[in-house]
């Protein structure tokens, strides 16, 4: 059943563990098929060497299994959650990056701070707030999707393919897992950049670039109007830097 989403998710898992996203078993990437209304996503613990197509689990919106043999990860809820509330993903992933993390330790957005950054986010990096006692102690995977949508009440997540968890790490998505994956990988370059512009000099750091710039490259790049890439999406445009091309 779903050979191709099954596969499909199975390469991007893998991917996450190929680019340095996830050490480990530290992460996993969903995607769903909005047709048949069916989640496919990494089982639980399952090393990202040893997976095969065969290996992934298919659920319902609520949870409910459909096949596979293996549980599903641990943070299913929280992909689930988020599917429910934002109708236009596709695919998502979450990471232990080490330098989106590290935002998501210090409870921090991430600042836009160049255009590389605002070719693929419309301004700063969301950071939730961190979970309560009482959500730890309950349905906390579920809780923690529900953060994440609390803090996007007055965000678009087609603008926004990102947000921090206060003190755990990293969620993306897309309109696919393997969109999800580069999305991903692009929060983990700019947390880095981030980082690095704020380690220099107070003269030289911490200024945002204007919301003109922000717009003006994040626009060419998404929506009606942009101007990037080549017409009907020409293969490997999406992976060229953003700096290139203009």
């Amino acid at each position: 059943m779903l050979e191709e989403l099954k596969e499909r998710v199975c390469l991007a898992n893998k991917e996450l563990f190929a680019r340095g996203l996830a050490q480990f078993t530290w992460g996993n990437a969903s995607e769903i098929d909005r047709e048949k209304g069916i989640v496919c996503i990494k089982p639980s613990g399952v090393p990202y060497d040893e997976l095969t197509p065969r290996h992934m689990v298919l659920l319902d919106l609520n949870g409910n299994a459909v096949e596979g043999e293996l549980n599903p990860s641990s943070d299913m809820p929280t992909h689930l959650a988020l599917y429910r509330a934002f109708p236009g993903l596709g695919g998502m992933v979450h990471t232990h990056s080490r330098w989106a993390t590290v935002w998501a330790q210090a409870g921090r957005d991430i600042p836009c701070y160049g255009t590389t950054h605002a070719d693929t986010f419309l301004g700063k990096i969301p950071c939730t707030r961190p979970l309560t006692d009482e959500e730890i102690a309950g349905e906390y995977e579920r809780e923690t999707g529900n953060v994440i949508i609390e803090r996007f009440h007055k965000l678009d997540p087609a603008n926004m393919p990102a947000a921090l968890v206060y003190g755990h790490g990293p969620f993306a998505w897309g309109k696919d897992a393997s969109d999800a994956v580069y999305h991903a990988a692009v929060l983990e370059e700019v947390a880095m950049m981030a980082w690095h512009t704020e380690a220099l000099p107070e003269t030289s750091a911490r200024h945002h670039i204007s919301k003109a710039l922000i717009n003006r490259h994040f626009f060419r790049k998404h929506g009606e109007g942009a101007t990037y890439g080549q017409p009907g999406g020409a293969p490997g445009s999406q992976a060229e830097s953003g700096e290139e091309g203009k």
